[in-house]
């Protein structure tokens, strides 16, 4: 790919993010009822399915349904600003492509469930025993977490020299 395009040839990655992740909420929200539990791991992960009105950790869930517009006008912001940023990539710069397509298909799998339904489908939940859960998540979620962590370990990694990017 030229380099006018960036590192946009790495958008096929977030598309197989929003179509496991589409796959997958359809599969759980076919199978389970609200809030209904399938133990995979006994005291540690299951399968349940819950309904996310708000942000990451049910942030706003409780708000009168603004949240709603207010974080699908942030997803759609944010999406555009990383297919701007990937377009600007350089040819040596993969690690940062994937991350940012992680991202980018996390945000816009969640965009699409806010949209159609007015909430995020989760269902994986990781729990210990039955004392402590983490706040369920789907398949978005883990892109965008591990797109996140990539991101912030791209700080760490050294930079090509300025030779290497022509």
């Amino acid at each position: 790919m030229s380099a006018r395009f960036g590192k946009l040839g790495w958008l096929w990655l977030s598309v197989l993010v929003i179509v496991l992740d589409q796959v997958s909420k359809l599969y759980f929200e076919n199978a389970l009822g609200l809030y209904q539990q399938i133990v995979v791991i006994p005291d540690y992960f299951s399968w349940t399915l819950a309904y996310n009105t708000g942000a990451a950790f049910s942030f706003l869930a409780d708000a009168a349904g603004w949240q709603r517009w207010f974080f699908a006008v942030v997803a759609l912001a944010v999406s555009i600003m990383l297919v701007i940023w990937m377009k600007g990539l350089k040819q040596h710069e993969n690690w940062l492509a994937i991350a940012l397509a992680l991202v980018l298909g996390g945000a816009l799998g969640n965009l699409f469930d806010r949209m159609v339904y007015g909430h995020v489908i989760d269902f994986i939940l990781v729990h210990w025993q039955q004392r402590w859960y983490f706040p369920a998540f789907n398949l978005a979620d883990s892109a965008i977490t591990a797109g996140a962590v990539m991101l912030a370990l791209d700080m760490f990694r050294g930079k090509p020299s300025k030779e290497a990017e022509v």
